[in-house]
């Protein structure tokens, strides 16, 4: 053991992390109903309303029918309210099948009875209310860290009066590369538009021309975005996917984002996810409370709105001042109306497969995706999951190695849970642990960096421990061979150190201060991440996990 310790020690001290800011490195081209009926309204003990005449907002769906009509609780008598305050609507139901934009705004001294949305914890929701979370009341006991059941109602104190419209514009199920997405051909689709898109080509130096739609795709599925988003908003702010661009700065920098560094259209994209993914992840996370303009204008966002309808926000804000952005975001004129008039009614789709997280979800049991007994280190905490500003959902891994630098290891990823092999190329595997041959749905595991040679095969079904690959520098800019781990679930990437940890063989992750770092914990043993490969890194997996 002294002798392995050592040939680590020296052959290991290498940098091991997913460096580049973009994972496929340098590009270059050649030229509910809402439930506003007296009956939900009665079911709370009298004692507890004000007025027979008070308005409650009823969520997770704001005015829509897909979520409320399953989540309203049956036994609303017992709520606990830790104060007498009036309760106030967060926003008005003047028409039950469509979702209102009046500001979230509340009484000092009122309280707010809200339904919690799939992804809330009691933390996040506190944060979005501006409140702390012991003046939170609700009906049964939840769990302090973890994911609040959908439709849980909860009794929040009024503290915020000037905030963003509270009309849900997207549902996350549009955002996030959902089941809403099966199906969807994007070169089907922006042939049949015969726009500028439908003739578009561009040359990335990693894998060579591409057309218009297969960069649409290649960005929508490596990032777990929705591509009906990218083609809505390349429609919205260029004309690319029904006509053609009308100057200059929509042809060479067709989302909007005027900066030599991201022209053209891959470029452009990989700049949209990072800003749609800080919107999205941020408000889930509770890390993004305020919009931020150009003019230097700040408004809190509405506390009751959904991480799919923030993104959407966040991302108009970052180049539009307020009168521009709220047409922009208005339902009516806006881009959630286009996004309506190409696709349909997102709401619609959304019924279906929301929640995204249904209640009483759990991660399934997962090992260290590496052989026991042999010797590794946790070179990376919580960092992207793909582009640089993306969730923190992946964990890096490096085998112990004889050489350093980008060289193929002869030590075996392997397989953390059973499933089957829905993508293997560009250094990816990402293994479907439901089996349904649909990474769009449930859990779903992305090993990146995996050689080409002796990679799990597209198709196969794996047992757990069953042969991934090798690690390696493969599938994008590295600075040295190592294992990029990630979770998704149902589409949407899930944070490492969130309410549904990353835990690994009873290894458990947390996040540090930045990016990179953080820890894994096992009762009393603490591993900190190094992208150098100490002592104090190595892990290993025992024969019994």
């Amino acid at each position: 053991m002294k002798y392995r310790l050592a040939a680590f020690l020296l052959t290991s001290l290498i940098l091991t992390s997913c460096a580049n800011p973009t994972l496929w490195g340098t590009y270059s081209t050649p030229t509910p109903d809402a439930v506003s009926t007296q009956s939900s309204i009665e079911a709370l003990s009298p004692s507890l309303l004000p007025s027979p005449t008070v308005s409650l907002l009823i969520h997770p769906s704001a005015t829509h029918s897909l979520q409320t009509k399953i989540f309203i609780p049956t036994d609303t008598t017992q709520l606990y309210i830790p104060s007498n305050t009036p309760f106030v609507s967060s926003s008005p139901l003047e028409n039950p099948l469509k979702p209102t934009d009046t500001p979230t705004s509340g009484t000092p001294g009122s309280s707010t009875l809200y339904y919690t949305q799939s992804g809330d914890t009691l933390p996040v929701v506190a944060t979005h209310f501006g409140v702390d979370v012991s003046t939170i009341g609700f009906s049964s006991p939840l769990p302090e860290e973890g994911l609040i059941d959908p439709g849980t109602p909860l009794v929040i104190p009024s503290s915020l009066t000037d905030t963003s419209p509270s009309e849900q514009i997207l549902p996350d199920s549009e955002f996030v590369f959902s089941g809403t997405a099966i199906g969807f051909d994007t070169t089907s689709f922006t042939n049949i538009a015969d726009g500028h898109l439908s003739i578009y080509k561009e040359y990335l130096g990693s894998v060579g021309w591409k057309t218009g739609p297969e960069l649409i795709d290649k960005v929508s599925l490596e990032n777990s975005v929705n591509p009906r988003l990218f083609l809505a908003l390349l429609e919205y702010k260029s004309h690319w996917v029904r006509g053609s661009p009308t100057n200059f700065a929509e042809n060479v920098y067709p989302l909007g984002y005027q900066n030599e560094r991201y022209k053209n259209l891959f470029l452009q994209s990989t700049w949209a996810v990072q800003e749609l993914s800080i919107g999205y992840y941020g408000w889930r996370s509770g890390t993004l409370t305020d919009l931020t303009f150009p003019d230097g204008t700040r408004i809190r966002i509405a506390p009751d709105l959904n991480a799919g309808s923030v993104a959407i926000q966040y991302f108009f804000s970052r180049s539009l001042n307020p009168p521009e952005w709220a047409q922009a975001i208005d339902p009516r004129v806006g881009f959630p109306a286009l996004y309506t008039e190409m696709f349909g009614d997102p709401w619609v789709r959304a019924k279906d497969i929301e929640p995204l997280f249904p209640a009483g979800l759990k991660q399934p049991n997962l090992v260290l995706p590496f052989d026991p007994n042999r010797e590794w280190s946790f070179t990376g905490g919580p960092h992207s999951a793909w582009e640089h500003e993306g969730p923190q959902a992946a964990l890096d891994f490096a085998p112990s190695t004889d050489s350093s630098g980008c060289v193929v290891s002869e030590k075996w990823v392997v397989a953390s849970a059973p499933g089957l092999v829905v993508r293997s190329s560009n250094g990816v595997v990402m293994l479907d642990l439901d089996g349904d041959n649909h990474e769009q749905t449930g859990w779903n595991l992305l090993h990146l960096h995996i050689a080409t040679k002796d990679r799990a095969k597209l198709g196969s079904w794996l047992e757990m421990d069953d042969h991934i690959g090798f690690p390696s520098c493969e599938g994008g800019v590295s600075t040295g061979t190592h294992l990029h781990f990630a979770r998704k679930y149902n589409g949407e990437w899930i944070i490492a150190d969130g309410p549904l940890p990353f835990i690994l063989s009873g290894w458990t992750a947390h996040a540090g201060s930045k990016p990179y770092e953080g820890t894994l914990t096992k009762g009393d043993r603490t591993i900190t991440a190094n992208p150098v490969g100490t002592a104090e890194t190595i892990i290993f997996r025992e024969q019994d996990e």
